[in-house]
């Protein structure tokens, strides 16, 4: 029986991406009026999966191996030649235990959701087997269907649970997500159908052919936008601010910590991994979005009266360093990229779950009504002001880190001339410059004065357990990350070598 849970027969990806919906799906049939079990019976499913996962990885995946592992083949539909292709490798292992470890947390965050909370729940499940599906398909066809699988639930977390304007930001996010869709469709048959002499959909054999350039190009605009849309890249930007200030704050946690990683990773998966003479030519324009969405969203921020949409306009801010670091095409540049995706991950969640955890107390979200928190929530003040730290880069948590390496993968760049490696350099400073200036106003905005010490009769409960807890357990992994990186960074080095052995020496 050990040796069967311990080879690589068992088929350990496929439980892990199937078990959430299915078991969650037992849960339309479990009372109408039991919150209580519907609640506890998520977090049971997101923490066995979460166990699940990280066993089968500990005893399965070897770290110094660049090749896909723990793969699983199955064929789906003879018809099409379409299999159920599964594997990992240093790219996806972080994501796929980020998305594990923010979902679970995510769950225990709605915990306040009584209104239908049975098809809330099932949503959020639904939308964990569709992020892991994602990261760990090898097929470009079932990638499509897991990129697609998420959409459904957000649209519907949006539009039954979120703010005043929900109904106006879900149809926001689903035009721009589904009409991004489309030319993800458009590259996948394309680049299967006409990329090689016999349409193949497997990711390892699309990732030894050769393109024409003209063709390769197509290609690589096609994927860019669909992935430029979940990322995002300005100035295809505009739905997050929406989204993120309507969301109820655990599926904020979702999307900041998880969706919008997923145009990242594809960019890494797809743009770069199979298409590399046009990743090699689109690259500087990556660089100098990146360095302009920095300092746009940095600067866009302090105008947001919204205290979510300001988060959310320093979510694309640091979307940007993701970008300048793949476009750097290095070691050190695609490493910090890789880094920031989990630790922006984690950054991203604990900041709207503050924000809603706050929100909860004083059922205020414009910050220029608020004021004076920090006597009547000293817990909540205490982390909201460690995290706003933790995302302005304060040395010793997991941001400073990432956008140093991401830095030195600038300045060790051969690919451009000094001059433009000191002029991108010079603006990401001065994108790092606005940060603190508009999360230190925020907190100053939200925690300080005394507008609503004031108030009479107005009494709030501070951080309870629950909240205290899933705070500090957001906060562990970030200060972990920036004492000893190499936890994350030892993952994907030799899957970083592979993809730019494609560069100078393909």
């Amino acid at each position: 029986m050990y040796l069967v849970f311990t080879t690589n027969d068992f088929p350990w990806l496929t439980i892990i991406v199937v078990f959430p919906i299915s078991v969650g799906s037992l849960m339309l049939f479990l009372p109408h009026r039991g919150n209580k079990v519907n609640k506890w019976y998520t977090i049971c499913i997101c923490i066995l999966e979460l166990l699940i996962t990280t066993y089968a990885f500990c005893y399965n995946f070897k770290m110094d191996d660049p090749l896909i592992q723990m793969s699983e083949d199955y064929k789906w539909i003879d018809f099409f030649d379409f299999y159920w292709r599964l594997g990992i490798d240093g790219l996806s292992i972080g994501t796929i235990l980020l998305t594990g470890f923010i979902t679970t947390l995510a769950t225990l965050a709605a915990f306040p959701v009584t209104r239908d909370s049975r098809l809330f729940y099932f949503l959020m499940l639904a939308m964990y087997s569709g992020q892991i599906g994602s990261f760990s398909s090898r097929d470009l066809l079932l990638f499509f269907i897991m990129w697609e699988l998420e959409l459904i639930p957000v649209y519907l977390l949006l539009s039954m649970w979120g703010g005043k304007k929900r109904l106006y930001s879900a149809t926001k996010f689903i035009l721009y997500t589904a009409g991004s869709s489309i030319f993800l469709l458009i590259g996948v048959l394309g680049i299967s159908l006409y990329g090689s002499n016999e349409p193949t959909l497997n990711l390892e054999l699309l990732a030894n052919q050769s393109y024409p350039v003209t063709l390769e190009i197509l290609f690589y605009i096609g994927f860019l936008i669909a992935f430029a849309v979940k990322s995002p890249i300005i100035p295809l930007h505009t739905w997050l601010p929406d989204t993120h200030g309507e969301a109820h704050y655990s599926t904020c946690m979702l999307l900041a910590g998880i969706l919008l990683k997923m145009g990242a990773y594809g960019l890494v998966r797809i743009n770069m991994e199979l298409l590399p003479h046009a990743h090699s030519l689109f690259s500087p324009w990556l660089m100098i979005v990146g360095t302009i969405q920095i300092i746009y969203a940095a600067s866009t921020s302090p105008g947001q009266r919204n205290l979510k949409k300001r988060i959310a306009y320093s979510s694309v801010s640091h979307m940007g360093f993701i970008i300048i670091g793949i476009g750097s095409i290095t070691d050190p540049g695609l490493n910090g990229a890789i880094l920031q995706i989990i630790s922006h991950g984690f950054i991203g969640a604990a900041l709207f779950f503050l924000a809603g955890t706050s929100y909860d107390r004083i059922r205020l979200i414009y910050l220029d009504e608020m004021g004076g928190m920090a006597i009547s929530i000293p817990k909540i003040f205490t982390m909201f002001t460690i995290l706003s730290m933790a995302s302005l880069a304060l040395p010793g948590m997991s941001g400073f880190v990432a956008e140093l390496i991401v830095f030195f993968g600038i300045i060790t760049s051969q690919k451009y001339f000094v001059i433009s490696k000191i002029l991108i350099i010079f603006v990401m400073a001065i994108g790092m410059i606005l940060t603190p200036i508009y999360l230190l106003s925020m907190s100053r905005q939200m925690f300080y004065g005394y507008k609503l010490i004031n108030v009479k009769n107005l009494s709030f409960f501070d951080s309870g357990p629950r909240e205290l807890f899933l705070s500090i357990s957001i906060l562990l992994p970030i200060i972990g990350i920036g004492i000893y990186p190499d936890f994350v960074l030892s993952l994907a080095s030799d899957k970083v070598e592979s993809i730019l052995s494609n560069y100078f020496y393909g």
